[in-house]
């Protein structure tokens, strides 16, 4: 018998070596995907890429170690009819799979597919008292494939794709991997709950229930985004390591061969030189990378690139020469010493930096010596102050997949109510402006020839909100013609982008958020503004207001519009709050709360559908219960103490101060929608009846 007819036999029945190995070519670019996706975000893109391929690889009998074997023997194996299919004819997985029976014996692709769900899903599982500073084992141990020289990653997806991605990082790797089978693969649920189980997933029916509500927030789009090149592990883009570094170290190397052949004394007398050079640290810490060890890029090259985010950003600052700040920076940041000033945004990190770690500034800002580095998903800020008896500070927040407007500007210093940004190198203007005063021109603001702002006041927390200073920059020709945008700071190192969505307008497309630079977006953003104070220090991102709804208010009391304003945030969820504004009010006067959700998805692409109500009493002193929804809303219904039905997608009903109602919207396919903050918008721990309570409550 020939090598290739060898079986492998772990249990009853044997399985075919050649057919595993058909059935991995066969099915190689799925499983691949699988794996991927299944795999800790926590992993760069290009390592995903490559233990993707090595679980894959290391899915035929025979490979990996003891113990991956051992949990392999408890996978159901094939009857002996599906091993006996000829090498090279395996039948598509999709369709062999999917029309499986729930219970029916498993295919020798369902069983390769467990395999390599088993292990992805135990990738980063640490043996009993393994150090959690340290990678897991399997990290530690070379295998193939192994790239020297080069960084692999998928090629860059669109907004959806990147949305569907951080939802994804937000969910547990067994979800993951249920929903990829559900959705790409096509799987029924007792086949998935089976594979999972099989895998070793203690409870599969709730990373399956957790895939479902992930389907529900992506919609029918999920198996097309799944396909997208930005999960699509087996076309890959590549681009080099540092040349800088590798050339550097290729010429110590023959540095080092010289010396030794001349002289041993000369040897030891390098050595310990350069042992003086590094900062001493504790044994076991993690040392610092150099500073000669920084990614560093070319002043000009954002402006050749279709990536315009923190990597395009140049090493800029008059003391980005200084090694010994460098040093002092990097070694704080590996270990911060006793009294260091230690903050971090919402999911942020603190890890020590990593290789591929890249320097933005280095220079003065006020009273500190300011550094500032990026390393993939983390802007840091490293201030030291001149006086050697205060403490340094090191600030961390999350910047993973910025674009243009988010990784525009970061805070380089703040200090008596004010803030000072380095802007990104594509703006080409800087202005201020009041967002209270919306017919108010911006100011100009002096920037310096490094990028560094000029003082911008910061409204107080605690004090009157009468000013909202914002900073409305403008991006160079060479990005996008005519594009000027608002950030504003909410505590974090990366300022929040705010935009605008207008209200729907007949017959034409649904609106998309826009710059809030408009007129009609900075009346609608002078009512609410003032709410921001209350999104610092969550780690939001951009904020986005969207008026879905105007209304004509009974007893010819004027004009009301209707808004959600969400916060995202840049680990993925978002939080809402509804308002009502009316005609008859003060132009910066803050529109009325009439709802509020946290972590849903309401008012983004993926919750595009709201409804919402308030009450209002009209001039003649006469009480009104008020409902309003969104573009799709063909009918709203109001049940318990008022019961009225009316359609259209805006309702004025007369009804007692006290009154108890429930307020629901049936939209265009028929399906019906509850408040923002009922149980239907998945507000989480709230019963439908807790929620209706709690939002008559908050109305008066």
């Amino acid at each position: 018998m020939s090598t290739s007819q060898r079986r492998w036999a772990k249990g009853s029945e044997p399985v075919a070596l050649d057919h595993a190995e058909a059935v991995i070519v066969d099915q190689y670019t799925r499983l691949v995907r699988l794996a991927y996706l299944t795999l800790p975000s926590s992993l760069t893109r290009h390592r995903r890429v490559l233990v993707a391929h090595s679980l894959v690889q290391r899915a035929l009998p025979g490979f990996g170690t003891r113990r991956t074997a051992s949990r392999a023997s408890k996978i159901p194996l094939p009857r002996a009819g599906d091993d006996a299919a000829e090498p090279g004819t395996a039948e598509p997985d999709t369709e062999r799979t999917a029309s499986a029976p729930p219970g029916a014996s498993w295919t020798g692709t369902s069983w390769m597919t467990a395999r390599v769900l088993c292990a992805a899903l135990t990738h980063e599982r640490r043996p009993r008292g393994w150090p959690d500073r340290l990678p897991p084992p399997r990290e530690l141990l070379p295998t193939l494939p192994v790239v020297w020289g080069l960084r692999l990653f998928p090629r860059a997806g669109g907004t959806e794709e990147i949305a569907l991605a951080q939802l994804l990082s937000e969910v547990s790797a067994p979800s993951r991997a249920a929903f990829v089978l559900c959705r790409l693969d096509g799987l029924p649920r007792a086949e998935v709950t089976e594979l999972l189980t099989a895998a070793g997933v203690s409870d599969a029916e709730k990373a399956l229930e957790t895939a479902c509500h992930v389907e529900e927030s992506v919609g029918e789009a999920a198996g097309a985004l799944l396909r997208s090149q930005e999960f699509d592990a087996c076309s890959v883009q590549t681009r080099p390591t540092d040349l800088l570094r590798r050339r550097r170290r290729f010429r110590l190397v023959w540095c080092a061969v010289g010396i030794a052949a001349i002289s041993s004394v000369a040897l030891a007398t390098l050595s310990s030189s350069a042992q003086r050079d590094e900062p001493e640290r504790p044994a076991g810490v993690r040392p610092a990378i150099s500073a000669d060890a920084l990614l560093r890029t070319a002043p000009d090259a954002w402006a050749d690139t279709s990536r315009v985010d923190f990597t395009a950003w140049p090493a800029r600052g008059s003391r980005a020469d200084d090694r010994a700040l460098l040093t002092r920076a990097l070694s704080t940041w590996t270990k911060p010493p006793r009294g260091t000033r230690v903050g971090a945004g919402r999911a942020a990190t603190t890890e020590p930096p990593s290789p591929s770690t890249q320097l933005l500034y280095a220079g003065v800002v006020g009273k500190e010596a300011v550094v500032l580095f990026h390393d993939d998903s983390r802007v840091v800020r490293y201030g030291e102050p001149s006086s050697p008896a205060e403490p340094a500070t090191l600030d961390f927040s999350r910047a993973d997949d910025s674009d243009v407007t988010t990784a525009a500007a970061l805070v380089a210093g703040r200090e008596d109510g004010t803030v000072r940004y380095l802007t990104a190198p594509w703006i080409a203007e800087a202005r201020t402006r009041d967002l209270l005063k919306p017919n108010a021109p911006g100011g100009p603001l002096d920037v310096s020839g490094e990028g560094l702002t000029a003082p911008v006041d910061v409204p107080s927390a605690t004090g009157p909100c009468d000013s909202l200073p914002v900073l409305q920059l403008r991006s160079s020709v060479k990005i996008v013609e005519k594009h000027a945008f608002l950030v504003t700071d909410l505590g974090d190192l990366t300022p929040a982008h705010l935009s605008y969505t207008p209200l729907p307008g007949s017959g034409v497309p649904s609106r998309q958020p826009r710059e809030a630079t408009s007129s009609t977006a900075l009346v609608s953003w002078a009512r609410g503004a003032c709410r921001l104070s209350e999104l610092r220090g969550n780690g939001v991102r951009s904020v986005n207001q969207w008026d879905f709804a105007e209304q004509d208010l009974p007893e010819n009391g004027g004009r009301a519009v209707w808004s959600c304003v969400r916060a995202s945030t840049w680990r993925g969820p978002g939080d809402v709050t509804l308002q009502f504004r009316t005609s008859g009010e003060s132009a910066t006067a803050p529109a009325k709360v009439v709802g509020r959700a946290r972590s849903t998805a309401a008012c983004s692409r993926f919750g595009q559908h709201v409804v919402a109500s308030t009450r209002w009493t009209a001039g003649s002193g006469h009480r009104y219960l008020l409902a309003a929804g969104s573009r799709d809303v063909t009918r709203i219904s109001v049940t318990g103490d008022v019961e009225t039905d009316k359609r259209g997608r805006t309702l004025a009903v007369r009804a007692p101060q006290d009154a108890r109602a429930t307020v629901r919207a049936r939209l265009t396919d028929g399906e019906e929608l509850a408040e923002v903050g009922a149980a239907s918008s998945r507000a989480p721990g709230r019963t439908a009846s807790t929620a209706s309570t709690a939002s008559q409550r908050a109305r008066g």
